[in-house]
C-alpha cells in the first residue's frame, strides 16, 4: 500500500510542477517590473482592504505587476501582520507572543519606489470611488480588493491594533489559564483553535482538569473528516482530556476568556446538569467582517451566511445579479467572501492570484476572464498541533479521500521564523515589549 507520505508527495508534484513554472515567470517579472516601474504623481489606487493573509498575499503580488500609473494601497488598523495560527499555542506558552505580531515592512522591500504604503486605518464606508477611515481620511480607488476576514474572541484573535497591547491581551491568557484558581477549565468548541488550545493546556500543564465542549458529534466537523476524528479522540483521553460531544451550552455575550473569583465559579449547564469550572475559554466560530459594503451594495452581502457574494471572477454581486459598474471594479476574496472555497489561508493566497489576474486584465482594457476553481486536497489541507511537538497534517480532497500524517517532532515556536522570512523581515528585529504587570488572575475577564 502507498504511504501517506507518497501519496501526499504525489499530488504535490502533481500541481507544484507545472504551477512552478509559473513561480520562476513571476520571480523573472518581479526583476524586470522592479526596473521598468516609474512612480508618477497621479497614479490610480488599487485599494486592498484588509491585511491579513488573503489581502497581504494580494498586495505582494500586485507590487510586483501593476503597470506605471497604479500603485497598491493596503487599509489595514493592525500595526503588525497577525499571525493568526501561532494564536492559541502562544496564548498558552509564555515568552514567544510576541513574535506572532510581524511589522509590514518587509511587504515593500524589493518594491519600486512609489508603488506600495500601508495606511493604518478603520474603514467605515464605502462610496463608488471612495474607502472612508474613522479619522475622516478619504482614500480613493480605482479597483477595491476586499480581504476583510472574520471576526473572532481570544484567543483566535486579539482586539488590540497595536502590537505591544496585543501581547498584552495574549498574556492575560496566559496568566489566566496558569493561575493556581483556574484549576477546572472548559473549552467551548473542537475546531481548530479549540483543539489546538485544549492540547495544549494539558501538554504545558498537566495538573489542570481540562474539558474539551463540543456542539457536533464530531471534531472540527466543518472538514468532515471522520478519520481526523477517529485519530484527535485517543490522543485527547491520552493527555486526559475529558471530550463532550453535542453539548451547545449558553455563553455570555461575546465569549472569549471568561473567569471566574475564588469561590464563585462559572456554571455551564449541559446535558448532565449544572458544573461548575474555574475558566471558560470559548472557541466557536467566525462571524464574517462583511458590514463595510453593506454601505454601498448591501445587496452583495448574504442573508444566510453574511458573507459577500461573488462571481467565479471573485468581483461582488448581488442575489438577483443586478449589480452595478462599480461593483465590478470590487473584489472579495478569504474568509469573508461567499466563494465555495476552503476557509483556510492558503485558499486565499489562491484566489490572490484570480483577483490579481482579473484586476491586470481590466487596466489593460479586457474582461476579468479568471475563475476561482476550488482545490480542496491543497487549499483545504490543515497542519494541527496536539499539545507539544505532536501534530497532524490533514487533506481531503472533493471525492472524500483523505491523507493523514503524524509527526511528533514539531518546534514548540511553530517555526515561526518562516513566517517572517515569508514576509521579508528578519525575525532577530522581534524584540519583546517591556514586561507589564498582569491584572491579578483572580480578576480576569477578558472579552
Amino acid at each position: 500500500m502507498v504511504s501517506e507520505k507518497l501519496r501526499l508527495t504525489g499530488k504535490a508534484l502533481a500541481f507544484f510542477v507545472p504551477y512552478g513554472g509559473r513561480l520562476l515567470m513571476r520571480r523573472a517579472t518581479a526583476v524586470q517590473h522592479r526596473w521598468t516601474y516609474q512612480a508618477t504623481p497621479n497614479a490610480k489606487n488599487v485599494v486592498v482592504l484588509g491585511g491579513s493573509y488573503a489581502g497581504v498575499a494580494l498586495a505582494k503580488r500586485l507590487v510586483e505587476t501593476l503597470p506605471t500609473g497604479y500603485k497598491v494601497v493596503l487599509v489595514e488598523r493592525h500595526s503588525h501582520f497577525h499571525y493568526l495560527f501561532n494564536f492559541p499555542r502562544f496564548a498558552v506558552l509564555p515568552g514567544y507572543e510576541h513574535t506572532a505580531f510581524i511589522p509590514y515592512d518587509g511587504l515593500a522591500k524589493h518594491a519600486p519606489k512609489g508603488i506600495f504604503s500601508h495606511v493604518k486605518g478603520t474603514a467605515v464606508s464605502l462610496t463608488d470611488s471612495e474607502v472612508v477611515l474613522s479619522s475622516g481620511e478619504k482614500i480613493n480607488y480605482d479597483f477595491l480588493a476586499l480581504a476583510t476576514g472574520s471576526m473572532q474572541s481570544l484567543p483566535a484573535k486579539v482586539v488590540s491594533t497595536e502590537r505591544d497591547e496585543g501581547c498584552r491581551e495574549l498574556r492575560a491568557v496566559q496568566d489566566s489559564i496558569k493561575s493556581k484558581d483556574s484549576k477546572n477549565i472548559a473549552v467551548v468548541g473542537a475546531g481548530a483553535v479549540g483543539v489546538e488550545l485544549a492540547t495544549d493546556i494539558k501538554t504545558f500543564y498537566p495538573d489542570k482538569n481540562v474539558t474539551l465542549i463540543h456542539s457536533r458529534d464530531q471534531v472540527l466537523n466543518s472538514l468532515k473528516g471522520k478519520r481526523l476524528h477517529d485519530y484527535i479522540v485517543p490522543v485527547l483521553k491520552e493527555l486526559d482530556i475529558r471530550l463532550l460531544l453535542n453539548e451547545r451550552p449558553q455563553l455570555p455575550p461575546g465569549g472569549g476568556v471568561m473567569a471566574g473569583v475564588p469561590g464563585q465559579p462559572l456554571v455551564l449547564n449541559l446535558k448532565s446538569g449544572e458544573e461548575p469550572f474555574d475558566l471558560v475559554i470559548a472557541c466557536t466560530g467566525q462571524k464574517p467582517n462583511s458590514k463595510i459594503l453593506a454601505t454601498l451594495v448591501p445587496g452583495a452581502i448574504s442573508q444566510e451566511t453574511s458573507r459577500i457574494l461573488v462571481k467565479p471572477t471573485l468581483q461582488i454581486c448581488t442575489a438577483d445579479e443586478h449589480d452595478g459598474p462599480s461593483s465590478r471594479r470590487i473584489f472579495a476574496f478569504g474568509d469573508v467572501a461567499e466563494h465555495g472555497g476552503p476557509r483556510m489561508a492558503r485558499a486565499g493566497y489562491f484566489q490572490a492570484e484570480i483577483v490579481l489576474d482579473n484586476i491586470l486584465s481590466m487596466i489593460h482594457g479586457e474582461p476579468a476572464s479568471s475563475t476561482y476553481v476550488p482545490r480542496w486536497d491543497f487549499e483545504g489541507a490543515i497542519k494541527l498541533t496536539l499539545g507539544g511537538a505532536h501534530f497532524v497534517i490533514y487533506s481531503r480532497d472533493s471525492d472524500a479521500s483523505d491523507i493523514l500524517i503524524v509527526n511528533k517532532d514539531g518546534k514548540l515556536d511553530l517555526d515561526i521564523a518562516d513566517a517572517w522570512k515569508q514576509l521579508g523581515v528578519d525575525i532577530k528585529s522581534a524584540h519583546a515589549p517591556p514586561p507589564t504587570h498582569s491584572p491579578p488572575t483572580d480578576a480576569v475577564a477578558v472579552n
